[in-house]
């Protein structure tokens, strides 16, 4: 189990380097806000008007709110399984109080 976890942590360093960088720099734009933004540029018919700079903008956007999202998740699931194998480990101890409470005359 063990292994494996510092399999994923490794794997995901990455995605945890970005969540610093963008605590440290705040600038994505909240989901919401991206999405409104290609609804407006991107629905109403008028595609021809956006520049490739302004569709090039929204991609980095979105990689960033995408790595964001990432990192949070891999930082969830990480606090997950510690808490899982605390709980193990507290069913292991219990465990092992019962048998030599059975044990003793």
């Amino acid at each position: 189990m063990a292994k494996i976890i510092k399999r994923y942590e490794i794997q995901h360093a990455d995605e945890l380097k970005n969540l610093d960088l963008a605590e440290k720099f705040q600038n994505y734009l909240p989901h919401k806000e991206l999405l409104e933004i290609v609804n407006c540029k991107l629905e109403e018919g008028n595609v021809d008007d956006v520049s490739v700079e302004s569709l090039n903008s929204l991609e980095e956007h979105f990689k960033a709110a995408l790595s964001v999202t990432r990192a949070r998740k891999t930082e969830l699931m990480m606090e997950l399984v510690k808490d899982l194998q605390e709980k193990v480990s507290v069913i292991g101890h219990c465990r092992l109080m019962l048998i030599l409470e059975s044990s003793q005359p």
